[in-house]
């Protein structure tokens, strides 16, 4: 396939990596110019391309930078682009370290990719965001191997999903339907399969544990849980 990466941090280069070495040919953007990506393509083999380039370039196309940077994507990004083409969302919301507060994600009126999706303007599909780059990178494994990590996608369009479902299990993991992206507050931070690296049937369990509409005790609990957690990360010096 052709696939667009937009976002050359640690997730974009981690995917970079697994999808070249796939086959498929992938062209790989950052907000500062594919001039500034030549150390990036040479670890990963992507091509270095703009953001516009990479959104018409994809079969599928990943958008995964931070947060807060969404709203200055050029507004016409996927002009030309079919409806058919899965746009995933990598993003999580980190409002201490990174982000700034946003009210939508504050209040829990509506989670990250719900918001991301109103400012793309297009359906999106929510993977990606809840495992370490370094796992994404190099923990991949055939399927039916006992153990094989699984990862929650999300997504409103039902076909987009099932391809990027597909893309997933490609790389090496179970890919697990978390529902929509209403439903996607259960793979955010501060829950319990953030960065857990579940397999399939332990993940299954806990989304369907979780229920589907987020109460406010399980919003107020999970943002507790994600502070703390970003907290530690600032002491710690972690750069987003």
């Amino acid at each position: 396939m052709n696939i667009g990466i937009i976002g050359a941090g640690h997730i974009g280069s981690a995917l970079a990596v697994r999808l070249v070495g796939l086959g498929h040919s992938v062209l790989i953007a950052n907000s500062r110019g594919p001039e500034t990506l030549t150390e990036v393509a040479q670890k990963t083999g992507a091509t270095p391309a703009t953001a516009r380039e990479a959104a018409r370039h994809g079969d599928i196309i990943v958008v995964t930078i931070p947060l807060k940077n969404i709203p200055d994507l050029p507004q016409d990004l996927f002009a030309g682009v079919s409806a058919e083409v899965p746009i995933i969302d990598t993003s999580n919301y980190y409002p201490m370290l990174r982000d700034g507060q946003i009210s939508e994600l504050q209040s829990g009126s509506l989670t990250e990719s719900e918001w991301v999706q109103q400012h793309l303007g297009r359906p999106v599909v929510k993977v990606f965001n809840n495992i370490y780059a370094d796992h994404l990178e190099n923990k991949g494994q055939p399927a039916g191997t006992p153990g094989r990590i699984s990862l929650p996608v999300a997504s409103d369009d039902a076909a987009a999903k099932k391809q990027v479902m597909a893309l997933v299990d490609e790389l090496g993991f179970d890919a697990v339907d978390d529902g929509t992206l209403h439903e996607s507050w259960r793979q955010q931070p501060g829950t319990p399969s953030y960065g857990a690296d579940m397999p399939a049937d332990k993940l299954r369990e806990h989304l369907a544990s979780l229920g589907t509409e987020r109460t406010e005790a399980q919003r107020a609990k999970f943002a507790a849980n994600h502070a703390a957690q970003e907290q530690e990360m600032k002491s710690q010096g972690a750069q987003l």
